[in-house]
């Protein structure tokens, strides 16, 4: 990564909290130069370009800085190419963090990517999130779950929330406008024991991309049936 986009990430680190070293933002190029070689084997991004994964991937994750201390266990669910998992985890040595995703091949690159950086107290695990959230080594083990993802908020939720300790958050990273979606996951987020606890709306920088964060906090117990089998919470959100 050039000298230049080393500014840009430690300028845009630091708007959101995380104020990077030079050997972390040796740790970011590294990161950048593996994306790309693995890229070339298996499909984990279509932002090639330096400044786009600077902004995109490394800005982007960077964004929920603000809300996380270190020294908390959290899951990446969904992780694929490691965004937020691993920004996070270069910004903020002494997270504990658990990489999730259900593609073997990726979890195969995010062990090289971890080996390669000489992280410590993070690792990758190849499963599903409905499988891996009824499982009672992982089940309302962590402070925070973590989803920056597609799926849409009711669904994230009942990825998520299982995961998390009573007292714990889940950090939702999504588009621009998420009215309508929060709205139809109100009974989801309820019946998952969460409950909103805030809503952040802003642009990233050296962008004209609008981004939500919605900090969601685990309130009660996530009742015994949740998640569903694989698929239905896809298929049937919780409404």
């Amino acid at each position: 990564m050039l000298e230049n986009y080393h500014k840009m990430l430690k300028e845009g680190a630091s708007r959101f909290g995380a104020d990077l070293s030079q050997l972390q933002l040796e740790k970011f190029s590294a990161y950048a130069g593996l994306l790309l070689e693995w890229n070339e084997k298996i499909n984990l991004t279509s932002i090639t370009d330096e400044e786009g994964i600077t902004v995109k991937h490394f800005i982007d994750s960077l964004s929920v800085a603000g809300y996380i201390k270190g020294g908390e266990s959290l899951i990446d669910v969904g992780t694929g190419a490691g965004f937020p998992g691993i920004p996070l985890k270069i910004a903020r040595e002494n997270l504990k963090v658990t990489l999730l995703d259900s593609l073997d091949k990726r979890v195969k690159y995010l062990n090289e990517v971890i080996a390669q950086l000489n992280l410590k107290e993070i690792h990758a695990v190849h499963g599903r999130a409905e499988d891996f959230g009824v499982n009672p080594g992982y089940r309302e083990r962590f402070d925070i779950a973590i989803a920056r993802a597609v799926s849409e908020l009711s669904v994230l939720c009942e990825y998520c929330l299982p995961f998390v300790k009573v007292g714990g958050s889940f950090i939702a990273m999504k588009g621009p406008d998420i009215t309508q979606e929060l709205k139809d996951a109100q009974k989801a987020i309820s019946v998952l024991g969460g409950e909103v606890i805030k809503t952040e709306r802003f642009t990233l920088p050296n962008s004209d991309m609008e981004r939500t964060i919605l900090i969601i906090k685990k309130c009660r117990h996530t009742p015994t049936g949740y998640p569903r089998k694989s698929g239905k919470p896809t298929k049937s959100p919780i409404r």
